[in-house]
C-alpha cells in the first residue's frame, strides 16, 4: 500500500489598496474544492465498476455514464483509464490507512485493534463506498505497481503487527500471521460491498457473521462432561 507536505515561504501581504487581488483567491479555492469533489466522484464510481466487472472490462464510457456526465469530462481530470486506475487505488489505500492509524492510536489488545479496525472499514465503506481490492494492480506501469506495492505492503504489515501484538497478550490464538492478514484482505474488501448493495445488509450484520466466523469459530467445541467438570 504510500505517502511530504512542502511548506512555502509567507509571501508579503497584499495592499489593502487592491481588493480586486484578494478576490482572486476565494475563487480559485471554491473552483479547487469542487474539482476534487468531482475528482472524487469519479474516482468512487470507477472503483464501483472495476469491482464488478475488472478493471479490463471496465470502461471510460461507462464510467462517465454512472455519473451522467460525457467522457470528455473524465479525460479532463485523468488522461487515461490506467492513470485513474491508480487513483482507485491510491484514494482506497489513503482511506485503508487512516483508519488502520485511527485504531492503533486508541491502543487496547490485538484482537481489539483488529475488530475494531474491520468494524470501522465496513462503516467506512457503508458511507463512502467500497474500497478497490489492492490485490490486482497489474494493469498499471512499473512506477505506479512498485508505489502500490509498497504502500500496500507497510499497511499489511500494521494488520500483522496487530496479530502478534494478541499472540503476545493472549488475546490472539497462535496462527501464521501473514496468511491469516491475506484472507481477511480478500474477505473484507468484498464483504464491505454488501453494506451497501445487499438489502437488509449492514455494518453490523456484517460484523456479527465475522465475529462468528473469524472470532468464534463456526465449529461447536465440544463441553467437558459434568463427570469431569466436577472433578
Amino acid at each position: 500500500m504510500e505517502s511530504g507536505i512542502k511548506t512555502q515561504a509567507r509571501r508579503p501581504s497584499t495592499p489593502r489598496s487592491k481588493p480586486t487581488v484578494t478576490a482572486a483567491p476565494l475563487k480559485s479555492v471554491s473552483s479547487s474544492r469542487k474539482s476534487a469533489g468531482k475528482r472524487e466522484a469519479i474516482v468512487q464510481a470507477a472503483i464501483e465498476i472495476i469491482n464488478n466487472k475488472s478493471f479490463p472490462l471496465a470502461t471510460m464510457t461507462e464510467i462517465a455514464a454512472a455519473l451522467d456526465l460525457r467522457d470528455a469530462a473524465l479525460y479532463y481530470y485523468f488522461p487515461d483509464k490506467q492513470a485513474l486506475g491508480y487513483a482507485c487505488h491510491h484514494s482506497s489505500l489513503a482511506r485503508f490507512e487512516d483508519l488502520l492509524h485511527a485504531v492503533d492510536a486508541e491502543g487496547g489488545s490485538g484482537v481489539h485493534k483488529l475488530r475494531q479496525f474491520i468494524y470501522r472499514m465496513l462503516v467506512d465503506s457503508d458511507k463512502n463506498g467500497a474500497q478497490l481490492y489492492f490485490g490486482d494492480y497489474s494493469y498499471l506501469d512499473a512506477p505506479q505497481r512498485e508505489a502500490i506495492k509498497t504502500w500496500a505492503d507497510r499497511l499489511t504489515g500494521i494488520l500483522v503487527r496487530f496479530l502478534k501484538e494478541g499472540m503476545a497478550d493472549g488475546s490472539v490464538v497462535q496462527c501464521e500471521p501473514e496468511f491469516v492478514v491475506q484472507l481477511l484482505l480478500g474477505m473484507l474488501i468484498w464483504l464491505a460491498k454488501w453494506c451497501r448493495v445487499v438489502k437488509g445488509v449492514t455494518p453490523d450484520s456484517v460484523m456479527e457473521a465475522i465475529n462468528a466466523f473469524c472470532f468464534q469459530g463456526l465449529e461447536r467445541r465440544a463441553q467437558p462432561s459434568s463427570r469431569n467438570a466436577s472433578k
